[in-house]
């Protein structure tokens, strides 16, 4: 009888191969890696068709463009602005991230700080981090502390506010359960409420990050000689639109990067949390 049941569970069952499931996963990732370069292509394929129609002088193509970035490239401008760019707004949302989590967990869980600090949070979020451009380097200079505050603001309220809409969200039947299990207040928010908040968490880091390119841009037009957009005004003053459009596209790739990254890291370190990414 032991011997016929070890026969029956070694024995694979209909219809189940063994290694069906790699070969599905690897038929995907190549499925997503085609789609992904035929997206480009097309993409490519349409801005060499409006580069034909408009012309040099309005939209580069896509020879120019590669073009124009091995000159940049040559001579280390190309390289020099994304170390500039990506340490500023590495450092900006990341001071943002470390500030926004904190107090977003405070409002989220005890109402008079919630009360105290909600008038701030909502005046200043309205407020364009562009519109501080000339306070910031009036107050602290054309250096990287300008460009990093500007950053810290844009990504600041976005996490904080990503933040306490997760803990204001946890339900209430998990904390009276675990209050009833004698849990005090600093266990059910390192137990509870923390891993319940970790998917708002990341989204509001993906929304800052997004957020802080848009900031970047300006911040280095107005008071920088080196960064991605100092690059593209710069390109424009000499009329180079190929410059240009260097400047914009490594602009997005930098992102895609910065983003894809932290998509990686996320669903790796906290897929326990529920994010899935």
């Amino acid at each position: 009888m032991t011997t016929v049941t070890a026969e029956t569970s070694a024995t694979p069952r209909p219809g189940r191969r063994p290694g069906a499931r790699p070969r599905r996963d690897a038929a995907g990732r190549l499925r997503a890696a085609g789609l992904y370069a035929v997206s480009v292509l097309a993409g490519v394929a349409v801005w060499q068709l409006l580069a034909v129609t408009y012309g040099s002088a309005l939209v580069a193509s896509p020879s120019e463009t590669l073009s124009a970035a091995r000159e940049l490239a040559a001579d280390g401008t190309l390289f020099n602005s994304v170390v500039a760019s990506g340490r500023r707004i590495l450092i900006g949302w990341g001071l943002g991230l470390a500030v926004g989590v904190p107090v977003g967990l405070l409002i989220g869980q005890i109402p008079l700080v919630r009360h105290l600090l909600d008038p701030y949070i909502e005046f200043f979020r309205f407020i364009p981090p562009v519109a501080f451009v000339t306070l910031a380097v009036v107050w602290l200079g054309i250096g990287e502390s300008s460009k990093v505050v500007l950053i810290f603001y844009t990504s600041v309220f976005i996490v904080t506010l990503n933040t306490s809409a997760g803990v204001m969200a946890v339900s209430e039947s998990k904390l009276r359960a675990a209050a009833s299990l004698g849990a005090n207040r600093r266990q059910i928010l390192r137990c509870v409420v923390l891993p319940s908040t970790v998917p708002h968490i990341v989204t509001g880091a993906r929304l800052a990050m997004g957020n802080s390119f848009l900031t970047i841009v300006s911040a280095e037009i107005v008071a920088s000689q080196v960064g991605l957009g100092s690059l593209i005004w710069t390109s424009r003053n000499y009329g180079r639109i190929d410059w240009v459009f260097v400047g914009i596209i490594t602009l997005g790739i930098l992102g895609f990067v910065y983003d894809r990254v932290l998509r990686v890291v996320a669903s790796r370190a906290l897929s326990r949390y529920g994010v899935k990414l």
